[in-house]
């Protein structure tokens, strides 16, 4: 550095003419633009020794000469850190990544849940009972399956009514929702006897024989239950041709659509026996749960049912209303005493 300011002293002296006075004032300028293109460089230095500036410096001569230049005599001369801190300071920060389906589901119009005691959802209304944890068990033996086969449609019937199904599909939709914060979606497939509106305490809002007869889109036909953390596509009303809707060709494109914007989807369908609508509905799921009730399944009436369903999507049998349920668990136990182990409903 120094013999470059020499050098540059030298020539500015040997010109014939020059002022003394313009001359020391040349100098001072000389000087101040070596200290500062030392300082620089000396900084450059430790930052390329340390791997936090990749960017290639310029020459000590080459930054001499610019701040001695007459047209940018007062040139100020900021260290490499300092452009690096204002660089990052300026970056605007990464954004978060945004849900695809973000959209989609803010299209749905939302209702308020409002379950009582009496509807039986545990899950919401009796969270430390032995009902809501036997079907937090459930959800945790459906997630293990989920390892080693697809099962995202899961559909929930029995052979005849009144052995609880529903209260099964509704609870289950719920322990899955709230348990894996995964959006799940409970579909009332039982377009002859809905009942699960009732269950959440809603009104009778359009839905599925909407949406399969024209009358509404999808989007409008799905809805976020706040409160339980859900979303559910409603029956609807209550059609004379049930059959006939579910077999109009829509059904398995709405299952595929569903299951792109779904982590689970769980059915409530009609009993086994004697309808032929779940023969609809088991073509189009991953997995079948086959709810049975104490003292109301009839041997002969379940072995029918079970040979009705496909062997490979049975995932299994629930058992209803046992008489042997364990209630001496005293973290199982509620306020007000042991809980039932019946889960009454259809």
């Amino acid at each position: 550095m120094s013999h470059i300011f020499d050098a540059l002293q030298r020539s500015e002296g040997e010109r014939p003419g020059n002022d003394p006075t313009a001359l020391a004032e040349a100098t001072e300028l000389l000087l101040r633009a070596e200290r500062r293109a030392a300082s620089q460089w000396e900084t450059s230095a430790l930052l390329d020794q340390s791997g936090n500036q990749s960017r290639e410096q310029p020459e000590p001569a080459e930054t001499a000469e610019a701040l001695a230049s007459p047209s940018q005599p007062e040139l100020e001369l900021r260290a490499p850190a300092a452009e690096l801190v204002s660089a990052l300071e300026a970056a605007p920060a990464d954004p978060l990544p945004v849900d695809p389906l973000q959209g989609i589901f803010s299209q749905f119009p939302s209702l308020q849940a409002a379950p009582t005691p009496l509807s039986r959802l545990s899950c919401l209304t009796e969270t430390e009972s032995l009902a809501a944890e036997s079907f937090r068990l459930l959800g945790v033996r459906l997630r293990h399956l989920r390892r080693d086969r697809p099962l995202k449609k899961i559909l929930i019937t029995s052979t005849i009514p009144q052995e609880g199904k529903s209260v099964v599909a509704g609870n289950l939709a719920c322990s899955l929702a709230l348990r894996t914060k995964q959006r799940t979606l409970l579909l009332e497939g039982d377009l002859r006897r809905s009942t699960l509106y009732q269950m959440f305490g809603l009104g009778r809002n359009p839905g599925l024989c909407e949406y399969l007869a024209g009358q509404r889109t999808l989007a409008e036909s799905i809805y976020h239950l706040e409160g339980a953390g859900l979303w559910f596509l409603p029956a609807g009303s209550t059609p004379s041709n049930a059959l006939e809707l579910l077999q109009s060709g829509k059904l398995s494109g709405l299952l595929e659509q569903l299951a792109a914007w779904f982590d689970w989807i769980v059915i409530d369908s009609p009993p086994i026996l004697p309808l032929a609508d779940t023969s609809v509905w088991s073509r189009l799921a991953d997995g079948i749960l086959l709810v049975t009730r104490q003292g109301v399944t009839q041997k002969s009436r379940l072995q029918r049912g079970l040979e009705a369903i496909e062997p490979r999507k049975l995932i299994g049998a629930l058992l209803n209303g046992s008489s042997n349920a364990a209630h001496s668990d005293y973290y199982y136990r509620s306020p007000s005493g042991p809980q039932p182990g019946d889960i009454p409903g259809r």
